[in-house]
């Protein structure tokens, strides 16, 4: 039996995953939790072959946060089950170590494929994602300059997008404020953009935020 951990901010979201899934024979809901920092306490206190998490789950800041978790408990399978864009985030999740991502537009019966292939040791990414970075790879070079960002300047310029002054970005991710500034500088370089307002247009039309 596959142990799951649903990491999530909404109880509707537990509620349906944890439905769905009470008279599977292969996957059993052990637990769930609201918050990132309950994600820690979970895994050091019950075995947990699978963690299903949403990036933005409440207390969690950074996909580099999510490699802290996979390094301290190598056992566990990572799937990123989020309704952010899988053309931007996907890519970057399987960079970071996990070990596929599920959009929320998908059918839970494709949640339960994935759990089962990634605790086999498999690496999963939906089809469309696939076939999105096949498609972008033939684009032009403009519109595939988001491929360049960096995974801690995706979060940075997701952050911007969402009115985040430089000095809260830098809480946040518990960084220098002129570390952020450099980011900013190098999104602006970059997505070849001059100023704030045209580089959150860009964010919208790369579909960051």
């Amino acid at each position: 039996m596959i142990k799951v951990c649903i990491a999530d901010n909404y109880p509707v979201v537990h509620f349906g995953v944890k439905s769905y899934f009470k008279d599977n024979a292969d996957i059993s809901i052990v637990a769930n939790v609201g918050n990132f920092l309950m994600v820690r306490d979970i895994l050091q206190t019950k075995d947990i072959d699978v963690l299903v998490l949403d990036l933005e789950l409440e207390g969690l800041s950074s996909i580099f946060e999510v490699k802290a978790v996979l390094k301290n408990f190598p056992k566990t399978k990572i799937i990123i089950f989020s309704g952010l864009s899988e053309q931007i985030y996907a890519p970057n999740a399987i960079k970071a170590g996990v070990s596929g991502f599920v959009h929320k537009s998908e059918k839970l019966e494709t949640l339960g494929i994935s759990i089962i292939k990634v605790s086999q040791g498999k690496i999963i990414m939906n089809e469309t994602v696939k076939k999105n970075l096949a498609l972008i790879a033939k684009q032009s070079k403009s519109e595939r300059l988001y491929r360049k960002l960096s995974n801690r300047e995706v979060e940075v310029l997701r952050y911007l997008s969402g009115g985040k002054k430089n000095h809260e970005i830098a809480e946040i991710l518990n960084l220098n404020e002129k570390t952020i500034s450099t980011y900013k500088l190098r999104l602006l370089t970059k997505l070849n953009v001059t100023n704030l307002v045209d580089l959150v247009d860009k964010a919208k039309k790369l579909e960051i935020v």
